[in-house]
């Protein structure tokens, strides 16, 4: 039985995004691989960025409702465990995501036009840092983060972290990107003898 129209469309969408970029992938090539016309595709999706965001919604690693129910509620578990999902999901978020996202960079006027549309939406590539912030500061009120902590810097830092390995790292070339959980836990730990209260630094 055929998938119905617009799974089809997300589906066509993440693999052209995926294999030339978001950059080179038009509407009318997503509508032809996913058997439809255009216009039905619109019926769906207001523009080729709306598209995108449900593409990074619905077909990606999930980072941003991760941040945002851990910043509602940090749970039972300890700050480190929290820390170690969070980049966990957000290294494959960023794995699957660049190569959606680089070409992007590669046209500065397409860029400005992509953000713009974005900024619209009320979404963006800052969003998640905000998230971070957010959780790390509710953390820091629950004493389990030192106070003097500049938490925008630290979840700067580790998002940062998350995206470089995306950016630095060939999947088929000799330097693969190190594996996600030990890079993860590794992270997490490092940023921790920074953030942590003085009393629990050192701590494994």
């Amino acid at each position: 039985m055929q998938k119905p129209a617009r799974e089809r469309i997300l589906d066509a969408a993440h693999e052209l995004m995926r294999t030339i970029g978001l950059a080179r992938t038009t509407t009318k090539e997503i509508a032809k691989a996913a058997g439809c016309s255009e216009a039905a595709l619109y019926k769906h999706f207001a523009s080729k960025e709306e598209l995108f965001v449900s593409v990074l919604k619905e077909r990606l690693p999930q980072l941003a409702p991760l941040i945002h129910r851990l910043a509602e509620d940090p749970g039972g578990r300890t700050v480190e465990e929290n820390l170690v999902e969070i980049t966990h999901a957000a290294a494959l978020f960023y794995e699957q995501s660049f190569p959606i996202a680089g070409s992007l960079y590669a046209e500065t006027r397409l860029r400005r036009r992509h953000v713009a549309a974005l900024r619209e939406m009320g979404t963006g590539p800052h969003m998640p840092i905000m998230g971070l912030d957010e959780y790390l500061r509710a953390e820091q009120r629950a004493g389990r983060i030192a106070p003097e902590a500049d938490t925008f810097a630290a979840a700067s830092l580790l998002l940062g972290a998350c995206a470089q390995r995306a950016f630095a790292y060939d999947e088929d070339g000799p330097q693969p990107p190190p594996p996600v959980q030990g890079f993860a836990t590794a992270l997490v730990r490092a940023l921790l003898q920074g953030i942590a209260p003085e009393s629990s630094r050192g701590r494994p």
